[in-house]
């Protein structure tokens, strides 16, 4: 098979001179990503779903390789911020000039085996094989974290993830073995069989906490803002853009397999999100370390993509269709937008080291001047990070939004209130975002300079800004046109729940003329901003201090 094939020729990172090694990933990732795309869009478009028979056995049971749509969904989301990450290394990776040839291959070695290892766990159904390649993918991010060993704080957040994944993994193989030791089998398919014949809750809650801890759930989530600051940026842009999400793919895999419990599984994933989303925004506000700063809103917007779930849980137990899949629409639609506008801000963020080598954000001022794209794309990447449209944070929320009013409105008054209670708290995690953005793009951005590290700062080369146009591409392009998306995600959720399968998303009109709104004021505001530009370039810009509302006594 011509996967196995591009993962054998890996090893050759090994005998690669140097130069050649970050041309030797990329085509890698190239060709895998052709493979899996070819397969995914097939799944997920056409309703072609992938099958393949490895040859071999594991634990005396047949090796299969097997897509739906829910897999395309995620390996097409890995493909996407893979590609970019690894374009964006090409420029990035230079500043490491005191790296051996050995340590460069080591990386990029890690980072090809971090992206496969994704890819193929969406697709291995065998649960012991699933644990193994689990493993893969958090021994080759362990190894990228530590890419700058020499720091003592580098040094303590690998450790850390080392040990916090190998706990998700042991409650994974808890879950395991107790599914095993029930159904006698040895494939993801049993769950079905388990929950239909026994309580949900308990196993549910095994296998919440394995996946929890790579999603960065709250009380899970302690490796996740050391760890993405100490990885270099294209690093960072990937664990947080993809590689937390197949926690979220794995609970998804277990939830849609529920067969009772309903009610109680939805409020607890709903509470627990609701805390991650709070608490992830509300310590990110006060972070000086600007890459922490985004770290800790990777647990914020788990939080949202679980309140999502949580929402279609409950829509499921009370067997509100409509409430159902505007839950779990918004959670999968969010697990897109956010690997989008997250890893953007990462490689806005890795821009401003690249220039700076500081990631303080009270050393920074000015950049705007001296970095426009950079600010810009920073800026269009934070406006959709708070869900403001017209940009693709907006559409996910709005869905989970229109989540809690089809619970206010049709639900019994215990669900009403939760419904309440819920959609204030994912207002109080929009507003404290807008709050925390616009601290960071001010302090960072805009203002004077503050310190020497700004003063030899310049734009990136265009060899780094591609990849982060093709993100914000992506990100502009679902904001203004999100129906070309909705229905892949429809067709996912149809297919892990048939009972929702005749059942399409209210309000689409309104979202379609909400965004198109957002479009014009945005044109317009951009167009004065351009006359203004037109009007003053001929005029003369003094700098002088900044007015204090009074005058210094004699």
């Amino acid at each position: 098979m011509e996967w196995m094939l591009i993962i054998c020729l890996s090893t050759l990172f090994v005998v690669m001179p140097r130069k050649i090694l970050p041309y030797f990933n990329l085509l890698l990732t190239f060709l895998f990503l052709f493979v899996s795309s070819y397969y995914s869009v097939k799944t997920l478009f056409l309703s072609n779903p992938f099958q393949y028979s490895l040859p071999f056995h594991f634990w005396g049971n047949e090796l299969m390789l097997s897509m739906d749509r829910l897999s395309a969904f995620f390996v097409l989301i890995i493909n996407i911020t893979t590609l970019v990450s690894s374009i964006y290394s090409l420029q990035y990776l230079k500043m490491y000039v005191q790296k051996s040839r050995h340590e460069m291959a080591l990386h990029y070695f890690s980072f090809f085996t971090l992206y496969w290892s994704m890819v193929v766990l969406t697709m291995l159904q065998n649960t012991i094989a699933f644990l193994v390649v689990w493993e893969i993918m958090s021994l080759s991010s362990f190894f990228l974290v530590m890419f700058e060993a020499e720091k003592s704080a580098t040094q303590k957040a690998g450790i850390n993830y080392f040990i916090q994944m190998h706990f998700a993994a042991l409650f994974l193989l808890i879950g395991i073995i107790v599914l095993h030791y029930f159904t006698d089998s040895w494939s993801w398919s049993a769950l079905s069989i388990y929950f239909a014949n026994y309580s949900n809750i308990a196993l549910f809650l095994v296998f919440f906490a394995g996946f929890g801890f790579k999603a960065g759930f709250v009380p899970f989530h302690t490796w996740l803002p050391h760890a993405h600051p100490a990885a270099p940026s294209h690093v960072s842009a990937l664990m947080s853009g993809v590689m937390i999400k197949l926690g979220i793919y794995g609970i998804l895999r277990v939830v849609f397999a529920l067969q009772n419990d309903l009610m109680l599984i939805g409020l607890l994933v709903l509470a627990i999100s609701l805390i991650s989303g709070i608490s992830g925004v509300g310590v990110a506000i006060v972070q000086h370390n600007l890459k922490r700063l985004l770290a800790y809103h990777s647990i914020e917007n788990i939080g949202i993509i679980g309140i999502g779930i949580g929402v279609g849980i409950i829509g499921m137990a009370i067997q509100n269709q409509a409430l159902a899949i505007l839950g779990f629409a918004g959670g999968l639609l969010h697990v897109l937008n956010h690997s989008l506008f997250k890893s953007l801000l990462f490689f806005s963020a890795g821009s401003v080291y690249y220039q700076t080598h500081t990631m303080n954000i009270d050393d920074m001022g000015g950049l705007i001047k001296r970095m426009p794209i950079t600010a810009f794309i920073f800026l269009i990447a934070s406006l959709s990070i708070c869900g403001l449209p017209p940009f693709n944070g907006f559409i996910s929320e709005f869905f989970i939004y229109n989540g809690f009013i089809q619970g206010i409105i049709e639900a019994e008054v215990p669900i009403k209130l939760v419904m309440l209670f819920a959609l204030i708290g994912l207002a109080a995690i929009g507003g404290l975002a807008i709050f925390c953005f616009t601290k960071a793009f001010g302090i960072v951005f805009l203002g004077n300079e503050r310190s020497v590290h700004m003063h030899h700062a310049s734009e990136v080369s265009w060899l780094t800004l591609i990849p982060q146009f093709v993100s914000l591409g992506l990100i502009l392009f679902i904001g203004f046109a999100p129906s070309f998306i909705v229905k892949p995600i429809l067709d996912v959720i149809h297919q892990n729940i048939p009972i929702l399968s005749s059942i399409l998303l209210p309000n689409m009109d309104a979202l379609q003329n909400i965004s198109l709104a957002a479009g014009v004021f945005v044109l317009i505001v951009l167009s004065v901003w351009l006359i203004k530009k037109w009007a003053f370039k001929t005029k003369k810009v003094e700098q002088m201090a900044t007015w204090g509302c009074a005058y210094h006594g004699d």
